[in-house]
């Protein structure tokens, strides 16, 4: 019998990697049903969700076969064709978030100018067409200016750091020949960057997470501290009331990561999520509610929980991958050393450099409780070859 017919709704999540088999983890908890659309029968979420639908998210008819019997669909990724969101809308659907605010995590341009038009802090940037697009704006900037692909980027893919008009044309004409849309941006310097996870209910109720600080390394998030350490009092409330206050104007209903950059003036809006995000995997052991049961309450329009740390200091440290596969004979190991890490693997095969899970450490002293997850995340690793 499925959760729908014992009369609990049942939430339709398209793309099977770790952030649906952690908000299945969740579903569980809050008694719901959650049905997963996985590419393939070994994803991630696939191994764990017992309602997982193989499809392709990119076809309108496995789509709307997939929507048929749930209360609410919503993403683990962003890259389902906003058409076919449009469509599903249409006939009824309850797409969340819904087609006119995920545009704005699906297009770069989109988002800049729907920032740029509610007056959020953003770097100075503009459409490129052709070389003089760029020039004209490190005119204004100077150089390196940083080029972007408006659709489909993310850990760092479709982002050039360009410091002569000569790289800036290379990037364009590979660009042109694999019709790739670019927005060009000012480099912004910055002292640090930091995350605001909010969520958001149909009606409008809003919950907002404490700023996070996150280390990113060749493009890829390695660490996430909770709370960011001497951050500001009021500029941290700013930046959670400027997510909200983004969420709202966007018509946003679910959860919405906020990357911003740290500068010497105050925050500047980096990129958007409208998922759960990796800069909210430290609330599953950290938060009162964890960002994926926040993410299920908010589409379903339940009330959202509370976003408070349950502890001074929380450290997530990504693991990736190394040269060795035999995580779990190291997993033992981790754990004798230190039963308060909680480790989470996400069921992928080893290749190095892949995310195949984290760990999180919580505590009072940050040095330690970082020492302690870094510490672990390394060992699990392996050595080097």
């Amino acid at each position: 019998m499925s959760e729908r017919n014992r009369g609990m709704p049942v939430v339709g999540m398209v793309g099977g990697g770790q952030l649906a088999r952690m908000t299945h983890q969740a579903a569980i908890g809050l008694g719901v049903g959650l049905r997963v659309m996985a590419a393939a029968a070994d994803d991630s979420a696939a191994l764990v969700c017992a309602d997982a639908r193989l499809g392709d998210y990119r076809s309108l008819d496995d789509l709307q076969v997939f929507a048929r019997g749930i209360d609410v669909l919503t993403f683990d990724h962003e890259h389902v064709p906003n058409r076919h969101l449009r469509t599903l809308e249409a006939a009824g659907v309850a797409v969340r978030p819904g087609p006119a605010a995920l545009r704005h995590a699906q297009d770069k341009i989109a988002m800049r100018s729907r920032l740029t038009e509610i007056g959020a802090p953003s770097p100075r940037w503009c459409k490129v067409a052709d070389l003089a697009d760029v020039s004209a704006l490190a005119e204004r900037t100077g150089w390196p200016v940083v080029l972007k692909a408006a659709r489909g980027g993310y850990d760092g893919k479709g982002v050039w750091l360009c410091g002569t008009p000569e790289e800036a044309r290379a990037v364009i004409e590979r660009a042109a020949a694999e019709n790739v849309p670019l927005l060009a941006e000012e480099r912004v310097e910055f002292r640090r960057e930091v995350a605001a996870l909010v969520a958001r209910s149909p009606h409008g109720q809003g919950a907002a997470y404490p700023l996070v600080e996150t280390a990113q390394r060749d493009g890829i998030c390695h660490e996430v501290i909770a709370p960011a350490p001497g951050l500001d009092l009021d500029r941290a409330a700013e930046a959670q009331r400027l997510a909200l206050d983004i969420a709202a104007e966007l018509g946003v209903v679910g959860l919405l990561a906020v990357e911003l950059f740290e500068t010497a003036e105050g925050m500047v809006v980096n990129e958007l999520a409208m998922r759960p995000h990796n800069s909210g995997h430290w609330t599953i052991e950290g938060a009162n509610t964890s960002q994926f049961e926040q993410h299920l309450r908010a589409v379903l329009d339940l009330p959202l929980g509370s976003p408070q740390v349950t502890a001074p200091v929380v450290v997530m440290a990504n693991l990736l991958g190394g040269a060795d596969p035999d995580v779990y004979g190291r997993y033992v190991h981790v754990m004798a050393k230190d039963p308060t890490v909680k480790v989470h693997l996400y069921g992928k095969s080893v290749r190095p450099g892949r995310k195949i899970g984290h760990v999180t450490a919580l505590g009072e002293d940050l040095d330690d409780v970082l020492g302690r997850a870094r510490d672990a995340a390394a060992y699990l690793k392996g050595p080097a070859r």
